[in-house]
């Protein structure tokens, strides 16, 4: 990828590019990928002027943006990411919504070890807020269980090796401290940016051979906006699955959606039935209980529905419950999603063998004694 050939810093370059994205939604025009990397570097440098900052983002997301500019920005973010090598394999890299969950318990956490129990190597990322919902994260969650979130690069790495271990998080915050500059900037403007599209899209931990992404959607149109990412950025592998909140954990209602793909082949759509897998359910995933703290006022996190301190206790206390065998939403989450992620990297060859595995790693405690050792 060769570097923008813009001046970040150029007030004219700016005034421009506001000028054709930011015209309504018949007049307004579409830039270049140059022209879209080189104004993504002025955000996120902190040159741009924060109105302007602000107007560039929600004229794209009013326009819609053009895969050149979906591009552009992916790229700029990709520049200012720390990328690590960790001594694994196969990388496993999920990323939930920014934004986290304000509807249901947040559960793919558990994810993490379950498959870790299965010899999968798999890291989560995220931040600990971010509007406009500022739900549950994987951030808060792994506060709540005692966890540190805030790792280095080379603890995560080290961690995801250790054959006790073998799971971790990283933090936008380390690994994107740019990106995660205009955090603020975004709460304000309220609507999702196209950087929410993208910074799912990040990997900043690699394995040796291979790097697998799992993400969710809920929309439709994202389905193709992802893929399509996926193949600029060279994923070795994508998952995208249609889940509750935008998640990667499909509703236990219906047959499971999603996408996946491997380098070298087409992205294909799949259903998978649950009834097979012994998960088909009356519930989409696990209600927050209306007794749940509400959040207090803040002039920055209006989108903030419960108490995040509480609500992070919740679901942490609901995923400990879940890997020491007690059934219910929680534990079937932990189970479909690591046996979606397994079965798509290869590492089962069905989903049915897939999800008994990630049932045994729950039953035999290897999960739980995965948890324990990473936090």
């Amino acid at each position: 990828m060769s570097n923008a050939s813009f001046d970040v810093a150029d007030a004219d370059l700016m005034r421009s590019v506001i000028q054709r994205v930011a015209t309504g939604p018949e007049l307004s025009k579409n830039i270049s990928y140059d022209e879209a990397r080189a104004v993504m570097h002025a955000l996120l440098d902190g040159s741009a002027d924060p109105v302007q900052a602000a107007v560039f983002l929600i004229g794209l997301r009013m326009k819609r943006e053009t895969v050149d500019e979906l591009k552009g920005v992916q790229d700029a973010l990709i520049d200012c990411t720390a990328n690590i090598t960790a001594d694994i394999t196969d990388a496993v890299v999920i990323a939930d919504p920014y934004n986290g969950f304000n509807r249901t318990l947040q559960a793919s956490f558990f994810v993490l070890p379950v498959l870790a129990a299965c010899g999968v190597n798999a890291y989560s990322h995220g931040v600990e807020l971010c509007g406009p919902k500022n739900g549950v994260t994987h951030h808060t969650i792994l506060r709540a269980l005692g966890g540190d979130p805030l790792l280095s690069m080379q603890q995560l790495a080290t961690r995801l090796a250790d054959p006790a271990i073998g799971w971790g998080y990283a933090d936008q915050s380390v690994f994107n401290p740019a990106l995660y500059s205009l955090n603020s900037l975004r709460t304000r403007i309220v609507k999702r940016p196209v950087l929410s599209t993208t910074e799912v899209m990040l990997a900043p931990v690699k394995g040796s051979q291979k790097t697998h992404l799992v993400t969710g959607y809920v929309h439709k149109p994202y389905r193709e906006t992802y893929a399509m990412l996926g193949r600029h950025i060279k994923h070795d592998s994508l998952l995208l699955i249609r889940g509750t909140e935008g998640g990667i954990i499909p509703s236990f209602k219906a047959r499971a959606h999603f996408v996946r793909y491997e380098s070298d082949n087409d992205a294909t759509e799949h259903d998978a039935e649950l009834q097979p897998l012994g998960l088909a359910r009356d519930y989409r995933a696990q209600d927050i209980p209306e007794s749940t703290p509400p959040a207090p006022l803040h002039p920055e996190r209006i989108g903030m529905k419960w108490d995040i301190n509480a609500l992070a206790g919740l679901c942490a206390d609901a995923g400990l419950r879940a890997l020491d065998g007690e059934p219910g939403a929680v534990q079937d989450a932990a189970v479909l999603g690591s046996a979606l992620i397994m079965w798509h990297i290869g590492a089962e060859p069905t989903l049915e063998i897939a999800t008994d595995r990630a049932r045994d790693a729950i039953s035999s405690g290897a999960a739980r004694e995965r948890l324990d050792a990473g936090l």
